[in-house]
């Protein structure tokens, strides 16, 4: 028998990653890994507010990559983008981190990378600030919501974000963001 899956085990537990998921999202999905993130983090009496941004955060990074594949829908390579998807939640010493990734198209990288680099090039003050500017703006036709996701994100993380875009091929480039609390 092939034991491909006893070396992905190890090198999940090799790189910290007590949970892992990729493939398609549902809604179901997202509320069950959820759930159990927040029921081991609680079973090892980590302080609610610890618990509740990684579990906010967890949510946030599910959420915008569903929201991306629903702007891609009636996109040819809509199904690529949706099977694309990657969510791992780990811990390393006192810190969890929460690591998403999945395609995107190489014409959306310059806008979202543009988002991350305001964001992560902010401090706790400003991301306040620029999140309370986001909230006044209204949702423009086609957009997914308000760009609140990310500086919310970023509020909550104990570092600045980090991320990166590797481009696949002519049309799509693979994005991960790692958020650390």
């Amino acid at each position: 028998m092939d034991k491909r899956l006893i070396e992905i085990q190890k090198m999940l537990g090799a790189s910290h990653i007590l949970i892992s998921f990729s493939g398609r999202f549902s809604q179901g999905i997202i509320q069950e890994l959820g759930e159990a993130i927040k029921e081991h983090m609680e079973n090892e009496d980590k302080p609610k507010n610890k618990i509740f941004n990684v579990f906010s955060i967890f949510i946030e990074q599910t959420q915008n990559i569903n929201n991306y594949f629903g702007s891609k829908k009636n996109n040819s390579m809509s199904e690529t983008i949706a099977g694309s998807a990657i969510v791992c939640i780990g811990k390393s010493e006192e810190d969890y981190f929460i690591w998403s990734g999945n395609l995107v198209e190489n014409s959306d990288v310059r806008s979202l990378s543009d988002q991350l680099s305001l964001v992560r090039s902010s401090n706790k003050d400003e991301l306040k600030k620029l999140y309370k500017e986001q909230m006044k703006k209204d949702v423009q036709p086609g957009q997914n919501g308000a760009g609140m996701g990310l500086i919310d994100i970023a509020r909550k993380s104990s570092l600045p974000i980090e991320y990166s875009f590797e481009e696949i091929d002519k049309s799509f480039s693979f994005y991960e963001l790692k958020v650390i609390v």
